[in-house]
């Protein structure tokens, strides 16, 4: 008995490494191309404009949290119905989502279009950056569809079996954005417009990558006749919404935090916390890879009704979360002022000190959102929405948004930046709470060996 029990715990930590190492890879790749573009931008247009793609990244969070909505949900009902071996359910779902996506991309489009202006000043465009913003957006919105499929794609291609699949797909749109970053922005000179326009075509490389996959006869998934199914829809909808606030909640965030600075320090304040965000971003997309490193295992795991096996991918992936999160850390504190003169010039020695500064106390909170994003992605990948959505609300909309406003009214400029780790300190204690609340009231699913 006990060398069986060895070997399942074996094969189960390789699998989780199978999927593991692509899923953070594909992520690290996806945020080093988006810091990429910043270099380029901050480099080749300026400080300000480098502080508009800041106050477009709402907008392109919220692209990707409703791919995330729609992607999470729709790859853990996949990854259900596969562990129970129903594959023509897993195709209908699948045929479904992707005519669900390409019906609210073009919503997407059509809105934004027509209310760009507003958008822009909604954002918090000022005189300075309007026009840049504006440069940049307008581009964006139109390759919108792009960004929500591959995503999407990068998410399911893992679930149908190919996790090897995410990195090939996300290296080649970040190839592709970096050499026309490049290009584009350094060579011919079409500045901010220039970066929108690489961002964009990468992701339509990357959208096409995923779609022959799929077409290939090699793919478990494919498209088939479909009914649409609402009752479906509604379960990708609740799968996915944890995930999707998890997503959004950067775009909220980055949101809240331009306006607040903007009233408590001023245009030089946003231009510092561009940097902070794009490594906030990086560390963020690297907690999500991890736990979507779980996902689909955990999802396969619980469709075959193997309780344990759950419960030992969870324990891998928290333990995963502990060394990354000291690890991310250490680096930055470390490595500071390397970070952010790679961004702004040191000549301008008030804003780079002033960088240095703030980074370092807002990169505490980097110790702790890592167990939140994965506590919440455990109870989505078990249909355990509920629990889910607390956790990604608390953390990315309720609580952030109380502390930003206590703590500037407390210490002023300070506060804002020791706003995140006070947020993230009271959600993992929520975090926690619910956690052991279903360790008790569901024995069965954190049975002992």
């Amino acid at each position: 008995m006990n060398t069986i029990k060895k070997e399942s715990s074996k094969n189960i930590r390789k699998k989780f490494i199978k999927y593991l190492l692509p899923s953070i890879s594909a992520m690290w790749i996806f945020s080093l191309y988006t810091i990429v573009d910043g270099i380029f931008v901050s480099r080749g247009v300026g400080p300000t404009a480098l502080a508009a793609i800041n106050m477009s990244m709402p907008f392109i969070s919220f692209i990707f949290a409703i791919s995330l909505l729609l992607s999470t949900g729709a790859s853990t009902l996949i990854a259900i119905y596969l562990g129970k071996n129903n594959i023509d359910k897993s195709n209908k779902i699948f045929t479904q989502h992707m005519v669900t996506i390409i019906i609210v991309s073009l919503s997407i489009l059509i809105i934004s279009i027509l209310n760009l202006d507003k958008l822009i000043l909604f954002l918090g465009a000022t005189k300075a950056t309007f026009p840049y913003i504006k440069d940049y957006m307008k581009i964006i919105v139109l390759f919108n569809g792009f960004f929500i499929i591959s995503y999407s794609l990068e998410v399911i291609v893992k679930t149908d079996g190919f996790p090897h699949f995410a990195i090939i797909g996300v290296s080649i749109s970040a190839i592709m954005n970096i050499v026309l970053d490049y290009i584009f922005v350094i060579r011919l000179g079409y500045g901010i417009s220039g970066a929108a326009y690489a961002t964009g075509i990468s992701q339509l490389a990357g959208s096409i990558f995923y779609i022959v996959h799929f077409i290939k006869k090699n793919s478990r998934l494919n498209f088939v006749k479909f009914k649409f199914d609402f009752s479906i829809f509604k379960r990708i909808l609740l799968t996915g919404f944890p995930d999707c606030i998890t997503e959004l909640s950067s775009g909220i965030v980055i949101f809240l935090f331009n306006h607040t600075i903007l009233t408590y320090i001023g245009e030089h304040g946003v231009i510092a916390y561009s940097i902070v965000s794009y490594i906030n971003i990086l560390v963020l997309n690297t907690m999500i890879g991890i736990t979507q490193g779980m996902q689909p295992l955990s999802s396969y795991y619980y469709g075959k009704d193997d309780k344990k096996l759950v419960l030992k991918l969870f324990k891998m992936s928290f333990k995963t979360i502990t060394i990354v999160s000291l690890a991310t850390f250490a680096f930055v504190m470390l490595f500071t002022e390397s970070i952010v003169s790679i961004f702004i010039d040191n000549s301008n020695k008030e804003l780079f000190y002033y960088s240095i500064k703030v980074f370092r106390v807002f990169s505490i909170s980097f110790l702790f959102v890592g167990f939140n994003v994965n506590i919440s992605g455990f109870f989505a990948s078990i249909e355990r929405p509920l629990r889910a959505t607390i956790i990604s609300l608390g953390r990315g909309l309720v609580i952030i948004t109380g502390s930003l406003y206590f703590m500037t009214h407390i210490w002023g400029a300070k506060g804002i930046w020791l706003s995140t780790t006070v947020s993230e300190i009271i959600c993992l204690i929520m975090s926690f709470l619910i956690l052991k609340k279903l360790i008790i009231t569901n024995k069965k699913l954190v049975a002992s060996n």
